[in-house]
């Protein structure tokens, strides 16, 4: 299959890496330049459980994307306040046939894929496979994981199975979902939990689960995504959520691991995707008039971090 990976920074990696080695034709599209160029010399380096190696890809600056041939399925890895540009980039890879499988972090993304690709062609899906991005065309991947995902347009879940399958036969993991949307509020109480409030305490998973206020926090924050997603007709289970975040303590899971916008704010000094996480609940809050305040002011303190570290 055709595959090409809209993002290529840590994620997009590792699920470039897997369907490579499963047979498929992959190329990567980024908008990093240093990254790109770093893989068009040396290849994309990565640690795979402890295991240094080496993968070529094509890979082409998402400003100067043309092609004859449209990709078969397009998986889309971008941050979340880039993906109507990389949409807009990616314009002559979409063909009738196309797929796109998002798989970004957030709440909401459909609405900005539909403005270029039939809903019918649309895949929303969930992933719990963890990357670090260590620098330029490095990589670390570590772990296990799993990939969930649905079709949106009505009639198309055979076409959804099939994508899962393809996945799956690259050690993806991945399976059809009856109820996305519940996967995705479920990662991102999650993502709204653990990203926030590791770059804020500057501290890995297994190191802000040792805080004495962990719980109060955690559970006032899914409180908060539970009370939004319930006037979308999304009821979330708050003490299994919960429960579930504090499982990713374990330092022989995922605990020694920084989350994605730790990767982005503190080590790179690169913008976050608050907006679409915590910040899509403040802004759902208001418009269900919810209150939010927790959602409201990790928001304010990650955008003023940002500031501190003039990040870009």
């Amino acid at each position: 299959m055709k595959i090409v990976i809209a993002g290529a920074g840590a994620m997009g990696s590792r699920f470039a890496i897997k369907l490579k080695r499963g047979g498929n034709d992959v190329t990567l599209i980024d908008g990093w330049p240093a990254h790109i160029e770093a893989i068009r010399t040396n290849g994309l380096q990565a640690n795979l459980d402890g295991e240094e190696i080496t993968e070529s890809f094509p890979i082409y600056p998402q400003s100067e994307v043309t092609a004859d041939t449209p990709a078969d399925l397009i998986i889309v890895f971008t941050k979340a306040m880039q993906l109507d540009q990389m949409m807009q980039d990616i314009a002559s890879l979409i063909g009738d046939q196309t797929r796109v499988l998002c798989l970004l972090n957030g709440i909401g993304h459909e609405d900005t894929i539909e403005k270029y690709v039939a809903t019918d062609k649309i895949f929303l899906g969930n992933t719990l496979w963890t990357a670090d991005l260590i620098g330029p065309g490095q990589v670390r991947l570590f772990g296990e994981g799993s990939v969930e995902l649905q079709n949106i347009g009505e009639g198309k879940e055979a076409a959804a199975k099939e994508l899962a399958e393809v996945l799956t036969a690259s050690g993806l993991n991945a399976s059809y979902s009856e109820n996305i949307r519940y996967s995705i509020y479920r990662k991102a109480c999650v993502n709204g939990t653990l990203n926030g409030l590791c770059s804020i305490l500057d501290v890995n998973i297994a190191q802000f689960g040792n805080t004495a206020t962990a719980r109060q926090m955690v559970q006032t924050i899914v409180g908060e995504f539970a009370a939004v997603a319930a006037h979308e007709s999304v009821e979330l289970d708050v003490p299994e959520v919960v429960a579930h975040i504090e499982k990713t303590y374990d330092p022989a899971g995922i605990g020694l691991h920084y989350p994605s916008m730790y990767q982005d704010l503190i080590n790179n000094h690169r913008k976050t995707e608050i907006d679409y996480i915590n910040g899509a609940i403040s802004r759902k809050g208001r418009k269900y008039n919810v209150p939010t305040p927790y959602c409201d002011f990790l928001t304010q303190l990650i955008h003023a971090k940002e500031d501190v570290l003039e990040a870009k």
